[in-house]
């Protein structure tokens, strides 16, 4: 099969002139690698369109789709982000009632705004330990549809940001029976179902529409994407229309190179990479198995993904970004995110044997400093976790999200309807909506996450006042 990277190579030394797109022209590279300007092209002869397919591009997502053992699959160049607003669009009508986890990227919440959707939230039990979400079970989908049967709809993340894996298959069942799709946001898991290592995938798994980023855990470039459909709950005309509407006119060849690149090398050597993967992951847990302070959250296939290596120290009272700042000021080790009680790595196919033994290392002398005494505790850890929103006391997010608004110091929006998404970034997940009230509680678990210099968005710096935006009383 012709790839995509090849012949954009090939094209590179010809000696056809570009009366056309982009501006560089293929010469004029600045202080970008001319390797990268010589590919970049726009839809000329002999490379397809990806908004109309018909030649190599529909080859290409029909080998997608044989992959991930979906029906139909197509090639996203503006990430997760368009496939999920292109799902929720297709998948239920303007003004229609969503069933959605809680926990989902802030992305569905724009879905949920741009088709003035009903929301009612499922929410995830908080596994204390490492005060993170776990997946979604089988048991909240049934109850929640029982006591909502006019749900069009049901979407929810798996895995999480944090590695949690959903029972998919039973879910999709449970949500069939009522005659309606489910939407599964896996970006975090475009390496599911490559190796028995792994899990299923959710098209495997039966569901009807799975995002996944290919460049999350794949080794492909930032911004690249695929979004699955299977079976005929969705309108497919209706899914390619908002395809068209959220994803760019002049699709990046780079990036759908890139997409293609990741999938053959999969296909061609993925076997062997997840050996690797799983050899050296399994082992550098067995060492950490040997810390007394720092812990690590076991890997537990269908459970908990092994490509997300959580670890805390919580229970010795040093907070996750205190951790992160040392791997990076220390050890030079970036890490993906931080909250307030863990640090989250996260490990791929693309990382080499020095990733294990330089992380593995920098853990146990870390730990050892802490039993030393030498890394000293920065924050008490709560009893309980922070819970999670309970958003019935709130006003429509298709509505709130344009009502006049006010920027009130933090403490004096208590009791007040928020203005802004609030939300860690990453993960992107919101803390608040527009529309949710900020009770008492999350006023203080937004203040504890900004003293603990956690990257908050939604609160603003106003000369020494950190200001948040409300809706007007």
């Amino acid at each position: 099969m012709e790839h995509l990277y090849e012949k954009l190579e090939n094209y590179s030394t010809n000696d056809y002139y570009p009366y056309h797109m982009p501006g560089h022209k293929r010469r004029m590279a600045g202080a970008l690698p001319k390797q990268i300007i010589d590919i970049d092209i726009t839809e000329i002869d002999g490379f397809d369109n990806l908004h109309h397919p018909e030649g190599m591009i529909r080859k290409l997502q029909q080998k997608a789709a044989a992959l991930y053992g979906a029906e139909e699959s197509f090639y996203l160049i503006n990430g997760s982000t368009c496939g999920i607003l292109s799902a929720i669009s297709a998948a239920l009508p303007e003004g229609g009632h969503i069933l959605m986890a809680r926990n989902c990227h802030k992305s569905a919440y724009h879905g949920v705004y741009l088709r003035n959707l009903t929301v009612s939230y499922l929410y995830p039990s908080v596994m204390e330990e490492y005060d993170i979400s776990d997946a979604i079970t089988p048991a909240q989908v049934e109850e929640a549809l029982n006591k909502e049967p006019d749900i069009d709809a049901v979407l929810l993340v798996s895995p999480t940001y944090e590695g949690r894996i959903a029972d998919v298959e039973q879910i999709a069942r449970i949500v069939h029976k009522r005659g309606i799709p489910l939407i599964v946001d896996e970006a975090h898991g475009a390496h599911l179902g490559w190796s028995e290592e792994f899990g299923a995938n959710s098209c495997q798994a039966g569901a009807d529409l799975v995002i996944h980023s290919v460049h999350k855990t794949l080794p492909a470039m930032t911004q690249t994407a695929l979004l699955h459909v299977n079976g005929d709950r969705i309108d497919r005309d209706r899914l390619r229309r908002f395809l068209h509407i959220y994803q760019s006119s002049s699709p990046s060849y780079v990036l759908m190179a890139s997409i293609d690149n990741a999938l053959h090398v999969m296909e061609k050597d993925g076997h062997r990479l997840f050996c690797f993967f799983a050899e050296r992951y399994y082992q550098m847990m067995h060492k950490l198995s040997e810390c007394r302070h720092l812990e690590v959250l076991a890997p537990k296939k269908g459970k908990q993904d092994i490509g997300k290596l959580v670890i805390s120290a919580k229970k010795y009272g040093l907070s996750g970004q205190r951790l992160y700042d040392i791997l990076l000021e220390d050890y030079h080790l970036q890490t993906e995110m931080a909250t307030e009680s863990i640090c989250l790595a996260m490990f791929t196919v693309g990382d080499g044997e020095d990733a294990y033994e330089r992380m593995t290392k920098a853990l146990l002398e870390i730990d050892e400093k802490m039993a030393a005494g030498l890394i000293q505790p920065d924050f008490s850890a709560r009893k309980h976790p922070y819970s999670v929103l309970d958003a019935r006391d709130s006003i429509p997010l298709s509505r709130a999200w344009d009502m006049p608004g006010e920027l009130v110091p933090l403490k004096e929006a208590v009791n007040r309807y928020v203005g802004e998404f609030i939300h860690l970034y990453p993960p992107g997940i919101p803390l608040l909506a527009p529309g949710e009230r900020m009770t008492e509680e999350k006023y203080r678990q937004i203040q504890d996450y900004l003293e603990q210099r956690l990257k908050v968005q939604g609160v603003k710096q106003i000369n020494d006042t950190k200001m948040i935006k409300v809706l007007r009383k």
